[in-house]
């Protein structure tokens, strides 16, 4: 193994515990929890400068009992953070089988207890405290990463589409990155130093220095290693979910949680619609309400403790019936067999591709979420949401946060038929919110970005104008089930899945819960009711399956 030069730019993890998030990621083991991780433990007495892992390599857990580890940014070979003795190495992503971000170098008079991610796995599930401990901390982990932009992954480009597209979907499957734009010359030149960027177009670069140009967002997950679950061909499962939102996520927990082996196939990234609501204010149980991604991010960890594997990201273009139950194959061309499928793939926004301007400025204020990334391109200017739900209002209320002012266009005549009474109250009353009743988006404008846009009032007929930083449209959607069509599953004019009972469909052994479902009430709360509850029909399937298989 190499050694990695030491510097003197490093962090000692003590000088970052001022607030919450720092104390949960640094806790002290009591002594039942440092007795169950040296009874499957190995103590080690690493080389000085000795790489324990590399950036991009599979990792296990350390307990430093003496000396220290030091996690290095391979890119510039800068020590990010220093772990001291009582401390541990790991990270989220070592339980859901994703490659290190950073080098892990032992110093010298190291001793360090190594306990492997297969038994570090089987002690999440199988104890409680210790589980919640761990958990606890991997995540606070990866927040703080994320905060701090370390994590040896660098977007680099014009603030394009193609850079906002890699941007949200870091920000959307929570992977710690950096953003250099050329209009910056000093930040250019420094990652330009260390590597070879492009002249034009966007560039990623990994924690290895290996540089992608132009990538889908395919290659970013593949060069980083969030194809989590990493399948092996002709994988199998006892019950597969397609989509990861509040619906498929429910469906994963207590799927996992009672014995099944489970896996989920999401094509974009965790929470779904949901995970891009700012704010979801009436879920039982969070009277100051919860992000939407926050939501996500918190049922995934449930689910990875229990053993769920996720693929993500990945899409499914076909499914057919077989004698084990289905097969089930994947955009990669790649199959994996399951008893069981729920079907939580869920719905996505209607497109204005009719409205001059619309897909041209798609990802440069045209946008179909209002998270922060898009928020801060209007900063002290206008923003108009387009559209009467509650995602609309979640929107408006989030984006007065940066916006001077913020237009809501709407096609009926008041917020009451379309949208919660609390939010439309909000709205209504919120200074910097303007609601405008039957009145339509007609065009939008601008050279790099959009800078202007046009709507037609329904009240006067006249066109009216402004300069405007986003236009966020929320109009409606269409459910996700082109994949279904030769599979036989019976659909309603709209397209969205017929059910009957515990949310059968028209075939057996495949289930449908969440927005995808016809009938069903589009709200977070019921997603989670209806993945909770599938599961006690997908068992009933499957044990009827084995004891037809005995007689």
């Amino acid at each position: 193994m190499s050694a990695v030069p030491a510097t003197d730019e490093r962090t000692r993890y003590s000088s970052h515990r001022a607030d919450a998030v720092d104390v949960q990621a640094w806790p002290v083991f009591d002594e039942e929890g440092r007795r169950l991780l040296e009874s499957v433990g190995q103590v080690i007495h690493p080389e000085p400068g000795e790489v324990l892992w590399d950036a991009g390599d599979a990792y296990d857990l350390y307990l430093v009992l003496a000396g220290e580890v030091r996690l290095v940014d391979r890119r510039d070979d800068r020590v990010v953070f220093v772990v001291e003795a009582g401390d541990f190495v790991g990270e989220l992503g070592m339980l859901m089988g994703q490659p290190a971000f950073l080098a892990g170098v032992a110093m010298a008079k190291s001793a360090l207890l190594r306990v492997r991610v297969e038994d570090l796995s089987r002690l999440v599930a199988t104890s409680a405290e210790l589980g919640d401990v761990l958990l606890s901390a991997f995540d606070a982990r990866r927040r703080l990463l994320t905060r701090a932009g370390e994590g040896g992954l660098v977007l680099a480009g014009d603030d394009d589409p193609d850079l906002h597209r890699l941007r949200e979907f870091a920000e959307r499957n929570h992977i710690p990155y950096r953003t250099v734009l050329r209009s910056d010359p000093s930040a250019w030149a420094e990652v330009a130093g260390q590597c070879a960027l492009p002249e034009k177009g966007t560039a990623v670069v990994t924690g290895r220095r290996r540089i992608l140009t132009e990538p889908t967002t395919r290659d970013l997950a593949t060069a980083i290693g969030l194809d989590l679950c990493g399948l092996p061909d002709q994988a199998r499962c006892d019950l597969l979910i397609v989509g990861a939102g509040p619906a498929g996520l429910a469906a994963a927990v207590y799927g996992a949680s009672e014995g099944l082996d489970v896996v989920i196939v999401e094509d974009v990234a965790l929470g779904g619609q949901a995970g891009t609501s700012s704010r979801i204010e009436n879920y039982l149980g969070f009277p100051r309400g919860v992000a939407g991604s926050e939501l996500a991010r918190l049922a995934m960890l449930q689910a990875v403790k229990f053993g769920a594997r996720l693929v993500s990201p990945r899409s499914v273009t076909e499914l057919s019936q077989s004698p084990d139950g289905f097969r089930v194959r994947l955009d990669d061309q790649s199959d994996v067999t399951a008893r069981a499928v729920v079907i939580a793939s869920g719905v996505r926004y209607r497109r204005l591709e009719s409205t001059p301007g619309v897909t041209e400025f798609e990802g440069r204020g045209v946008h179909y979420a209002a998270t922060e990334l898009e928020a801060r391109a209007c900063v002290g200017r206008n923003a108009v949401v387009v559209g009467g739900g509650n995602s609309a209002g979640q929107a408006a209320l989030f984006l007065t946060q940066q916006a001077d002012q913020v237009h809501v266009l709407i096609r009926r005549d008041d917020l009451s038929e379309t949208m919660s009474s609390y939010l439309a109250q909000r709205l209504t009353h919120h200074e910097r919110i303007t609601v405008h009743p039957r009145s339509q988006l007609t065009s939008v404008a601008g050279e790099d970005r959009l800078t202007e846009l046009t709507w037609r009032d329904g009240r006067s007929g006249q066109d009216v104008r402004i300069e405007a930083g986003g236009v966020f449209l929320m109009i409606g959607a269409v459910p996700r089930t082109t994949w279904l069509h030769d599979v036989g599953v019976e659909l309603d004019d709209k397209g969205f899945v017929m059910t009957r009972g515990a949310f059968a469909t028209s075939v057996e052994g495949l289930f449908a819960v969440g927005d995808v479902r016809a009938g069903s009430v589009k709200r977070v709360a019921s997603a989670v009711g209806e993945g909770s509850v599938v599961v006690s029909a997908v068992h009933a399937y499957l044990e009827g399956r084995m004891a037809a298989a005995v007689t």
